[in-house]
């Protein structure tokens, strides 16, 4: 009885930290950020690549309402390992940019085949891993953005 009182006691401290924290702002959409480091020599071809291929898919993906934006970024990096470009889509919310939803998926497919001219999932993949030979992909991250609500 004791273990079942404590859980539930940290199950509702739990949710009063969250509660206490939103009181400050409100949820917005959420941002899934691709960062990449560019492999030397190949910044020109790989901007070639992104230019011919994601930015087309990206746009169908846009005007199709799968993705709210999209945006890329470049820095110079400080440090090995760190990334150079990055790739940004913005989806209305943190189920949308993480949970998989079957509908979307065959739109986005349809949207790669028209593409790639092909719907063979094999072939698209065969076309697009060059892409492999230019780039490291370095991980994703999930960003939400936030509105602060003004002080009393």
């Amino acid at each position: 009885m004791k273990r079942i009182t404590v859980a539930v006691c940290l199950f509702l401290f739990a949710g009063v930290g969250s509660a206490v924290a939103q009181e400050h702002f409100t949820e917005g959409p959420v941002w899934a950020c691709s960062a990449y480091r560019v492999k030397e020599g190949q910044w020109d071809n790989y901007m070639k690549y992104i230019r011919t291929n994601a930015l087309v898919t990206y746009t169908k993906a846009k005007q199709q309402g799968l993705i709210v934006d999209f945006k890329m970024f470049t820095q110079p990096p400080s440090r090995p390992g760190e990334w150079d470009f990055m790739v940004c889509q913005l989806f209305a919310s943190a189920g949308k940019a993480m949970d998989y939803n079957a509908a979307d998926q065959q739109k986005m497919d349809a949207i790669q085949a028209e593409h790639w001219k092909t719907s063979d999932q094999e072939k698209m993949r065969q076309m697009s891993a060059k892409r492999y030979d230019m780039r490291d992909f370095l991980g994703v991250s999930y960003i939400r953005e936030i509105s602060l609500r003004p002080m009393p």
